[in-house]
């Protein structure tokens, strides 16, 4: 059964998150003044950056990752939710742009990283990653093996990185695309992500060994049944965020065609009292 007072300590997970709150306190702070001298503590990007990191432990230290390592899909469905979603956003919302000034700075690099920050490629990727890995070959191998379970996940966090940068890039070189280009980029990768979906979802088969012969936790949540729940919540959390994102993105796009053409807006306003 599921031991909910375990969570996890091992050295790749703790020092790697110990070390990234570390690097982050050193450039934010007393290599700040010579990345950026003339720019003040990032002090809400810091929170989001910290929060990032306490989000990740909580997916995959808690005793979350036990009851989706050992014994439901749905849980692991969750933990994989929570890298992808919260926790790859407030980490992009936690780099200010001079911090990643260094590496998206280059003259060499820019080329490549533009290629790689393009929409069709972010989307390209994370849609792969996130296949590829629901494969019932390569899930039931990170199930079985500790290490590779562990690049699994880093692999979500990075798919999610990409996913969220056409939105969310902290790096000027880089920039956001627009806000009707968000608003199709979100529906084009929820439609991509839609096979996917309905492999999981609809399958009449239990995809993966591990959970088919694990111990039911809930008796009344068969191995069928777990597996129905966890696309449902891959479909409904991944649609309803795209949702929210686009709503935020369509917001922004009129508030700005507002400020651009605010005469519009006196004139929209008149029409709808007469």
């Amino acid at each position: 059964m599921i031991d909910w007072t375990h969570w996890h300590n091992e050295p790749i997970l703790i020092g790697g998150l110990i070390f990234l709150g570390w690097l982050y306190a050193l450039l934010t702070g007393p290599f700040r003044t010579r990345l950026a001298p003339d720019q003040p503590y990032p002090r809400w990007p810091a929170v989001k950056f910290y929060a990032a990191l306490i989000v990740f432990y909580l997916a995959v230290g808690s005793p979350l990752d036990q009851a989706g390592e050992r014994y439901l899909l749905s849980a692991h469905m969750l933990q994989h939710q929570l890298i992808i979603y919260p926790a790859a956003v407030l980490f992009l919302l936690g780099l200010p742009d001079w911090l990643v000034r260094p590496l998206t700075g280059r003259p060499g690099l820019h080329p490549a990283l533009r290629v790689l920050a393009h929409p069709v490629v972010c989307g390209v990727i994370y849609i792969s990653v996130l296949s590829i890995w629901h494969l019932p070959s390569f899930y039931d191998l990170a199930l079985q093996n500790r290490l590779v379970h562990i690049a699994e996940h880093f692999m979500f966090f990075g798919a999610g990185l990409f996913y969220w940068w056409p939105l969310l890039s902290p790096a000027s070189e880089l920039p956001r695309v627009s806000f009707a280009s968000q608003i199709i980029y979100l529906t084009a990768v929820i439609i991509g992500m839609t096979p996917l979906f309905a492999f999981i979802t609809f399958s009449p088969d239990v995809l993966y060994p591990t959970y088919e012969y694990a111990p039911r936790v809930v008796a009344s949540l068969s191995a069928a049944a777990d597996q129905l729940l966890a696309g449902a919540m891959m479909k409904l959390i991944g649609m309803s965020v795209a949702a929210i994102a686009s709503a935020v993105s369509f917001y922004h796009w009129y508030q700005a065609n507002e400020a651009k053409h605010p005469a519009l807006g006196k004139h929209a306003a008149v029409v709808g009292k007469k």
